[in-house]
């Protein structure tokens, strides 16, 4: 892709209809925790993620598949479910804990946006983890992108917002053109101006707030890390794998 003009930037899951991403690439934007914690699994070695939207599709999804090859996993208002195997930290897609399994995913946020951009043409799934990687993909992207912030409960966070600023700001070089969409201008504009100190402004994110006081600090550090996977995670047919 030529140009940043093709990209725009939806604040949450909730500012948006679906008609809107059609035949379109989306880049879906969770940074604490859901894509995080999808990155990381399948960095980990997990066989592929499956999205849903609330606890009554991941019941039935649970109860027709082999429990041995599949674990149950996600949060509602941050905590873990009680009797799920995982909650939403990416601390415990461990290796040892993922690598293998097929992973069927519930959260507050992420897996609602990721349900929602079901029309689009490609689903990715982005982090500060793989950001390089997103980028190196989106630049060759020939469909309009645009880069969905999961947000909180339908309002905007701006660590979400910071990353896709961060993606756009590489895409263009840091020169973004006066024609590019105010979606994408905001989120530029934010990235640019907290750039030097990402993880701090982070930390002092609403969500940020939020989760320190359900879950402690060690997520939030974890995924304000930049780059340390390739991993490319991709929505087929209904699971998310690389």
């Amino acid at each position: 892709m030529s140009s940043t003009n093709n990209i725009d930037v939806f604040f949450s899951a909730q500012s948006f209809q679906e008609n809107e991403l059609r035949d379109k690439s989306v880049v879906v934007i969770d940074v604490l925790r859901a894509t995080s914690t999808i990155v990381t699994a399948m960095m980990n070695g997990a066989k592929g993620v499956i999205p849903v939207e609330d606890m009554g599709e991941a019941s039935r999804i649970s109860q027709s598949v082999d429990s041995d090859n599949y674990m149950l996993c996600g949060e509602k208002d941050g905590a873990k479910i009680d009797g799920y195997d995982l909650g939403n930290s990416p601390l415990e897609y461990t290796r040892e804990t993922v690598s293998g399994k097929t992973l069927i995913f519930n959260t507050t946020n992420g897996t609602k946006a990721i349900k929602k951009s079901l029309g689009s043409s490609t689903i990715y799934i982005a982090s500060f983890l793989n950001l390089s990687t997103i980028v190196k993909a989106l630049s060759v992207e020939k469909n309009e992108i645009v880069l969905l912030c999961a947000g909180w409960k339908g309002r905007l966070a701006l660590e979400d917002m910071l990353l896709a600023g961060n993606i756009i700001y590489n895409l263009c070089d840091a020169q973004l053109s006066d024609d590019a969409n105010d979606g994408a201008k905001v989120a530029f504009g934010l990235y640019e101006k907290y750039s030097d100190d990402i993880k701090s402004v982070i930390f002092q994110s609403n969500h940020a707030q939020r989760l320190k006081d359900v879950v402690g600090p060690d997520d939030i550090d974890y995924c304000c890390q930049t780059d340390v996977t390739d991993q490319l995670p991709i929505l087929h047919d209904g699971i998310i794998s690389t």
